[in-house]
């Protein structure tokens, strides 16, 4: 009784429920394997090749003629398709199934899942089935905010009435997570430079995935401590605040202070020679960002009805932080100005900024934000990834940044690349992505740990809250 239990409590841990393993492989032939090596630099595509597929992970891989396809082996056709890695969202949430359907719908087979129980996103749900792979994702404050309490509070709350954590007790920490399982730290306000340094150490040794979201440690700390990633736009921008403001915004993020920040990153001149000077050091320290511009989408001019997506069908808009008016596709002005606002053009300014950072050669991670701020899953990655190729990258290195970047981004090894060893998560499409990003939504099919999905069965599935 207690190895079932302690089976279970290890599904639990991975937030996803997959098609049972068989012992029959499948074969993915015809296909043109697109290479995303190599941050998205390689084109070494493959044409008519085989992937071969056994208990969820992929033995061998290459031309048709070289390849030996088991006769017991399940075939799925791809002639004519492109076959591209599982899409990974490296910053969302998922709260109901019909959110996990239209992950898969997209081409989305993991996330990296935020839990924010009484904020934008609500608390991360992780008994979908089928549904994509859950990554978790937890805020680590390196304080003691028990004398909190359990509700929902301010960073300022935590810096006045919360105790920093010794040294040793952020190791424990850290380490606790990484035995419940969890995959990813965000790196939050409150941590101190110091405490970064050894977050980032530690959670690298304990086999955790680092993203910064700083404020009493800069951002040019956190290059140097070796955070893996940074996430938002508008907030790895805050090294070029002054200090004040910077203090400020790292004491009360979502407080007034947020819409004075606001205003500063409107009036920043993209060819100001600080910004070009962060740029490079942003570059230079191979930290991948992660802008998740699509959570400024809606306020873009020109934008689409994201309702009109097909894959919107499985959504609720009652399951969707300040939702797009279904009808005209635009937003609601929000009913807290302060916490959810943002000056008029902020979002291309945004998108202005994070040109210079890509222009240095940054290395890009893909996230949503999902769903805060109207985004939705499956369809604002691919916002997002539309958004990447519109600041300065290509088609395959936008790719990249969904699929081979994050393996090679957080150390997962079995991550994200068509290759013996590793996960089986693969998309069929219909049209060649390194042509148009817009490709990457036209998906025939997808295998999620090895296992061939029911898209039609995803189709049909009404939205639940």
């Amino acid at each position: 009784m207690l190895k079932c239990i302690l089976l279970f409590a290890a599904l639990l841990s991975t937030g996803s429920a997959f098609p049972a393993r068989d012992s029959r492989p499948l074969a993915i032939v015809g296909g043109t394997l697109i290479d995303v090596s190599e941050f998205g630099r390689s084109n070494h595509d493959m044409r008519d090749a085989v992937i071969i597929v056994r208990d969820g992970r992929i033995v061998d891989v290459g031309p048709r003629q070289s390849i030996n396809i088991p006769k017991d082996a399940e075939i799925l056709d791809a002639a004519g398709g492109f076959v591209i890695p599982g899409l990974h969202d490296v910053f969302a949430t998922l709260n109901t199934q019909g959110q996990a359907n239209a992950f898969l719908l997209s081409g989305v087979t993991s996330i990296i899942g935020l839990d924010e129980p009484g904020g934008r996103r609500g608390p991360l749900w992780l008994g979908a089935e089928p549904g994509p792979r859950i990554q978790r994702l937890e805020e680590l404050t390196g304080y003691d905010e028990r004398a909190l309490g359990s509700g929902v509070w301010s960073v300022g709350a935590l810096l006045d009435r919360g105790r920093r954590l010794t040294e040793a007790e952020l190791i424990a920490d850290i380490d606790a997570r990484a035995k419940r399982g969890v995959k990813a730290l965000l790196l939050y306000y409150t941590l101190s430079p110091e405490q970064v340094k050894l977050a980032a150490a530690r959670a690298r040794k304990d086999g955790l995935a680092t993203i910064g979201e700083l404020g009493a440690t800069s951002y040019a700390e956190g290059v140097r401590a070796g955070v893996m990633a940074f996430v938002h736009t508008s907030r790895y921008t805050l090294d070029l605040a002054s200090d004040e403001l910077r203090q400020a915004v790292a004491r009360e993020p979502f407080g007034p202070t947020r819409q004075a920040y606001y205003e500063f990153l409107a009036g920043l001149r993209t060819n100001d020679p600080k910004l070009t000077e962060y740029a490079r050091t942003l570059a230079a320290g191979h930290t991948a960002l992660i802008p998740t511009s699509a959570m400024g989408y809606l306020n873009l001019p020109g934008h689409r009805n994201p309702w009109d997506d097909p894959v919107a069908a499985v959504l609720d808009p009652r399951d969707i932080h300040m939702p797009a008016d279904r009808r005209t596709g635009e937003q609601p002005p929000p009913a807290n100005g302060v916490r959810d606002g943002f000056p008029p053009g902020s979002s291309e300014h945004l998108l202005a900024i994070e040109a210079r950072y890509c222009g240095a050669g940054a290395t890009y991670l893909a996230g949503s934000g999902t769903d805060a701020f109207g985004t939705m899953p499956g369809i604002s990655l691919h916002i997002e990834l539309e958004l990447l190729v519109k600041t300065c990258l290509t088609p395959r290195q936008a790719l990249a940044a969904a699929t081979s970047n994050v393996g090679a981004s957080f150390h997962w090894r079995t991550t994200g690349e068509i290759k013996p060893g590793y996960d089986a998560d693969l998309v069929v499409l219909d049209a060649d992505p390194t042509r148009d990003i817009a490709n990457a939504k036209r998906v025939r099919s997808v295998v999620l740990a090895g296992k061939v999905l029911d898209l039609e069965a995803l189709r049909r599935l009404p939205a639940q809250r």
